[in-house]
């Protein structure tokens, strides 16, 4: 599996149906909001006696409202029913709707077709909790990444071409009807491909449903706080899209009074972040492995602060009048794109690995509900983005380029306090950037690991980075059994605390650290987590595997769980080994070195011996030290 790519879910029938139903909502969503406003502003003239701005807003605020009012009602019904069913009532309702719809724009009612705004939105509450709670269903551990990526790709570039088709549209003698047949024919589309997604089982069939959509709400926002992680990982989505929303918005006015662009460069801007989003989306798959691997989720947070400070740091000083092309030809406006496309691309690094993991960590029952309050969430936030916005440029009187730099600065301030308060952020972080620099780690045989359940890994110890390219590798949290003195260094001693690795030290010498080490091993282990020792005691002095410890043995009379032997090879002669005298004694010699990690099969606890154990780890690791 580790060795495909994430688009072969668009082969298969328990993905692409899916796929292609989330890109047709998303597409017929912005297709008809957007020719809705572009009809209001340049045909209409207004609204109801309303001006075009606050006609504008009104039709965002009727889209947006829905998810405040029925995501308690939409996430109960998503936890309850089978999800298959549910997305085809939902595309039936979308059907009902457009029709509607394409009356309203073949006669010009545009004040019913506010009132279809609205339903859309409510459309879109419902559809919102199955979109993302179908998904552990329907994909293995190892595809949740790929697939979280292919949906962010999908929902971006349908807003990108739903915005670009309502603009072609209003280009051409009837619009109206070219939009009225295109969002009846999209809708459609969306149910045909819906017949096909497959079934799945009920997450909480017992679930009762309440009708009370203020209550409900306030009810998702308690579920989502049960679980700290989760919620901050869900408060870091949103923080996502306050930034997605605060960007967009100020695209037009951006292109027009800061790059003295015309309407193609408004076009290009939008095509250049949302493609940056994507592009990103589609690299968490091959940076992250195939897990939800959290470390690469600063590197997105820091990307996008870094291209957002260098936008301001490099705008044009004496703008001209500009299209799309000398966007892209000229130096001075390029510079601009690729920022753009830099803060799309680390967007897309930092959103698919958290909508991931709280798909992961949220209960199966439970799950659709808390996608729901999520979705609040994110509306919450970006309402909270245009008011900034209004404050920043209106009140205030700051320009666009100074308020992209205020959003790079509270970037990095709202990263900082998340990763505080997750440490696995920084801890992930930290062995993914050592374990992707440093080294290139080839592995084989780690689906020997049980992916559930108390396990006890042993391995030879070469080198003191060990454990991170253990840690690295392996798709589960894992608890290191270290030297309680590496413990009393400034900076490692609190790396390896936020790592909850276990001190050791030996029997005669602090008695009171080995006895808690074995306490804490049998209490991890009985937890179910997985535990990693070095039986040798020490890092090696020869290259060669030195006599295991009974250790092993100990810990296995107490807690007798499944051993998987795994080898490191071609650590020794690095920086970090005892190689030519002690550790740290000689400059590395190379970066990005190959190394392999090797995992044998597993043990049972009654087989496993510690004499076995390291015959079995020195076969692992061959020749090759």
């Amino acid at each position: 599996m580790e060795d495909h790519s994430q688009f072969r879910l668009l082969s298969e029938r328990r993905f692409l149906p899916f796929f292609l139903t989330q890109f047709a909502g998303a597409f017929n969503d912005n297709l008809f909001r957007n020719a809705l406003l572009l009809l209001v502003t340049y045909t209409a003239g207004g609204l109801m006696g309303l001006s075009v701005d606050i006609a504008v807003n009104l039709a965002a605020l009727l889209f947006i409202l829905p998810f405040f009012l029925f995501s308690g009602i939409a996430g109960q019904v998503a936890d309850k029913y089978e999800k298959a069913a549910l997305i085809r009532r939902v595309k039936l309702a979308e059907i009902g709707i457009m029709v509607l719809a394409a009356i309203g724009l073949w006669f010009g009612w545009y004040e019913v077709l506010l009132l279809l705004l609205f339903l859309m939105g409510v459309q879109s509450t419902f559809f919102g909790p199955v979109k993302y709670a179908i998904l552990p269903q329907v994909l293995r551990d190892s595809e949740l990444v790929g697939g979280n990526a292919l949906v962010e790709m999908g929902t971006f570039v349908a807003i990108l071409v739903g915005t670009l088709v309502a603009g072609v549209m209003m280009g051409s003698e009837h619009p109206q009807r070219l939009a009225a047949v295109g969002v009846l024919a999209l809708a459609v589309l969306g149910y045909l491909s819906a017949r096909q997604v497959p079934a799945t089982a009920p997450a909480n069939p017992e679930l009762q449903i309440s009708l009370r959509p203020l209550k409900e709400t306030w009810n998702l926002m308690r579920l989502a706080a049960e679980n700290h992680a989760v919620l901050l990982c869900i408060m870091a989505i949103s923080w996502f899209w306050f930034l997605g929303a605060a960007y967009l918005t100020q695209f037009p006015s951006f292109a027009q009074g800061n790059l003295q662009g015309d309407a193609t460069v408004v076009t290009l801007l939008l095509a250049i972040f949302t493609i940056g989003i994507a592009l990103g989306s589609m690299a968490c798959e091959r940076l992250s492995g195939h897990r939800i691997e959290l470390g690469i989720v600063p590197i997105g947070s820091l990307g996008i602060s870094l291209f957002g400070i260098d936008l301001y740091l490099n705008m044009p000083v004496n703008p001209v009048a500009t299209d799309w092309w000398l966007i892209l030809t000229d130096s001075e406006y390029r510079r601009v794109a690729i920022d753009l496309l830099g803060i799309g691309f680390f967007g897309g690094l930092f959103i698919v690995p958290l909508y991931a993991f709280v798909q992961k960590e949220t209960p199966p029952e439970t799950r659709a509900r808390v996608i729901a309050a999520l979705n609040v969430f994110n509306a919450l936030f970006m309402v909270v983005s245009a008011l900034m916005g209004i404050l920043m440029l209106g009140v205030i009187g700051i320009s666009i380029p100074e308020f992209f730099l205020v959003l790079s600065i509270m970037n990095l301030l709202v990263a900082g306090f998340v990763y505080q308060q997750v440490p696995e952020f920084t801890l992930r972080f930290i062995i993914w950037v050592l374990s992707h620099t440093l080294y290139r780690v080839r592995h084989e045989g780690l689906q020997q690991i049980p992916e559930q359940g108390p396990v006890l890994l042993v391995c030879n110890h070469v080198s003191y980075m060990d454990a991170l390219v253990i840690a690295g590798a392996v798709k589960r949290p894992v608890r290191f059994v270290m030297d309680y003195r590496i413990f009393k260094t400034p900076v490692m001693g609190g790396f390896f605390r936020l790592a909850k690795t276990i001190p050791i030290g030996p029997r005669n010498k602090v008695p009171e650290i080995y006895d808690a080490a074995f306490e804490r091993i049998d209490e991890e282990l009985d937890a179910g987590h997985v535990v990693c020792i070095f039986p040798e005691g020490r890092l090696t002095t020869s290259g060669e595997v030195e006599t295991f410890r009974n250790g092993v043995e100990l810990i296995l009379q107490r807690r007798p769980v499944t051993v998987v032997p795994m080898a490191l090879r071609g650590l020794w002669g690095s920086f970090f080994s005892h190689c030519g005298g002690t550790a740290f004694s000689h400059w590395p010699r190379r970066f990005w070195s190959r190394i392999e990690l090797l995992a044998g099969a597993p043990v049972a606890a009654s087989e496993a011996t510690a004499a076995g154990l390291q015959d079995t780890v020195t076969q692992l690791r061959g020749e090759r030290r």
